[in-house]
């Protein structure tokens, strides 16, 4: 459902609503400042002006004194305002191609959630700013690479910064197109172009490790979604294999209680729940390609291969990884994460304190447990594509799952192939960022996170696996339609019939010759994008 409103306090977002405003349905969700927070906000800056604003002020880090090793020199009353636009000069020093919008999108959500706390001393019209331009869909270029993680994303942000604050440097996607900032402030009509940053707010705006966050978050549930349907194309590959099923069965895993690894076995028996194509019936036909000695009386399988028997103890710890990986995510979304921190006084009046919470340390390590995990899923799913082409492996399905004049057609073994290039991909990807630490700006940032790398790479190895799991949906399913009739007299489980029929609805199964096998690997791992097949399952046999 479109979500109808959302008003900011800095405590109570959730990932769902950061979803719902990265990746909106329909009309854009409204977002505003809370009305808690706006006063909180106030007071804070009354008495900031009132009380601060002048030269005798005692130095506070950043508020009236440089950054890094210019933390000792005071910044004077007259240059704050001036201060603010050279901060964010001199730290957008980003690299690369721009984020992608959702990416966008939900850092402005983060970054004015995070201000909406009240610990950085941002006004009020910051956070009006910030949000003006997520209502408005005007999404500020940030280029990908140039942030170590610590003293938060610094350079990413610092972009974020200078087209909120109405620089001509500055430019931003609007309605399609990549514009100035100014240029997208006026046709949005959302108020002055130069919008005046005060005091401690520059600052404010580049520290954090919000991008970090933005990424791991729109990574974390897009590996959820990917989990869900990888347990679906298992599904269907066990279907296509007539696998031996016992390695389902309940008792055994209440053997080894596992939260994740009772999970993905209860799924594959609501997905195959009645079946008879995974039958000791079903594995007794003898398919075509089969290596079975005519005059040799068929015997039980007994157990199946890893990749087949193996999923729940493979699938079960990428649940509960991330499980952890959303509890991390979750404190990071209603966290205070810049440098320092203004906190009220007993008695009245408020305290700076100097602090770390710009470190993404936490974010770091989650998203390269998120790599891990995800890359492994990949690869178990990788290994099931290849048995599905070999008829040694499949026990008897066609070669190379091939239709049409052999020898003149191939078959599928070249998108196999490219399934596994994105598996030697993703395990370069898996080599940890959050380990690696080179000290910056003049050893001050001696250690740093490398966090926004470490979630950049998690999400490719997402992006990757995603075509890896729509992939096996495809071949599973021209398995299935290649032997339909040789065992005809036995049915697909209730969910992985669902599955199957959707994949038919969306890509007629090849039955002609090879054909331009590019167009159907976008439409297989469009599955997972859209989560078409996940649906039609859930319409049957309920929730995943």
């Amino acid at each position: 459902m479109p979500m109808e409103s959302l008003a900011l306090d800095g405590f109570s977002l959730t990932m769902h609503h950061v979803l719902q405003v990265a990746r909106p349905e329909g009309a854009l969700p409204p977002v505003a400042l809370a009305a808690s927070a706006r006063q909180r906000l106030q007071d804070c800056r009354t008495f900031i002006e009132a009380t601060w604003m002048h030269d005798e002020a005692p130095l506070m880090y950043s508020f009236n004194t440089g950054v890094g090793l210019l933390k000792d020199t005071r910044v004077k009353v007259e240059h704050i305002d001036l201060f603010q636009t050279q901060l964010i000069k001199a730290h957008a020093a980003g690299l690369g191609e721009p984020f992608p919008e959702d990416v966008s999108r939900a850092t402005l959500l983060l970054r004015a959630n995070a201000l909406a706390s009240g610990y950085s001393a941002a006004g009020p019209e910051l956070v009006d700013r910030l949000l003006a331009f997520l209502n408005a869909g005007i999404h500020p270029v940030m280029p990908q690479k140039g942030s170590v993680g610590a003293s938060g994303d610094l350079a990413p942000l610092a972009y974020l910064a200078a087209a909120v604050a109405g620089f001509e440097e500055a430019e931003v996607f609007y309605q399609g197109l990549r514009m100035s900032a100014p240029e997208a402030i006026r046709k949005a009509n959302i108020g002055p172009v130069n919008f005046e940053l005060k005091a401690k707010e520059a600052s404010a705006l580049v520290n954090g490790s919000t991008v970090s966050l933005a990424v791991a978050v729109l990574a974390a549930r897009d590996a959820r979604n990917l989990l869900l349907d990888a347990c679906v194309s298992l599904g269907l590959t066990l279907e296509a294999m007539r696998a031996e099923l016992s390695a389902f069965d309940e008792r055994i895993h209440e053997a080894r209680p596992h939260a994740g690894q009772r999970k993905v076995a209860d799924l594959v028996r609501r997905l195959l729940a009645g079946s008879t194509r995974a039958s000791h019936e079903a594995r007794a036909v003898a398919l075509p390609e089969e290596l079975r000695r005519t005059d040799q009386p068929y015997t039980p399988r007994i157990q199946d291969v890893y990749s087949l028997r193996c999923t729940p103890q493979v699938y079960g710890p990428v649940f509960e990884a991330l499980d952890y990986i959303d509890g991390i995510l979750g404190t990071e979304l209603n966290s205070a994460t810049d440098n320092p921190l203004i906190f009220p006084k007993e008695g009245g009046g408020f305290e700076i304190i100097s602090g770390g919470h710009f470190h993404g340390q936490y974010l770091a390590q989650a998203m390269d447990l998120l790599a891990i995990a995800v890359a492994d899923l990949g690869s178990i799913c990788e290994r099931r594509i290849a048995r599905l082409i070999d008829p040694s492996l499949s026990w008897g399905l066609p070669r190379n799952l091939m239709s049409g004049i052999r020898g003149v057609n191939t078959g599928y073994t070249v998108v196999q192939c490219s399934m596994s290039a994105l598996v030697m991909e993703n395990r370069t990807l898996c080599m940890p960022g959050s380990v690696d630490s080179v000290p910056a700006k003049g050893n001050s940032e001696d250690h740093v996170s490398n966090s926004t790398w470490c979630a950049r790479k998690a999400a490719t190895v997402v992006a990757n696996t995603q075509y890896i799991v729509g992939v096996e949906l495809l071949l599973a399913a021209q398995a299935l339609t290649m032997t339909a009739e040789s065992l005809r007299d036995f049915r697909l489980g209730v969910g992985t019939q669902a599955a199957y029929d959707e994949v038919r609805r969306q890509i007629p199964a090849c039955l002609d010759g090879d054909r331009w096998f590019h167009d159907d690997i976008q439409t297989a791992r469009s599955f997972v994008l859209s989560g078409s097949v996940r649906a039609a399952v859930e319409r049957t046999i309920g929730p995943l």
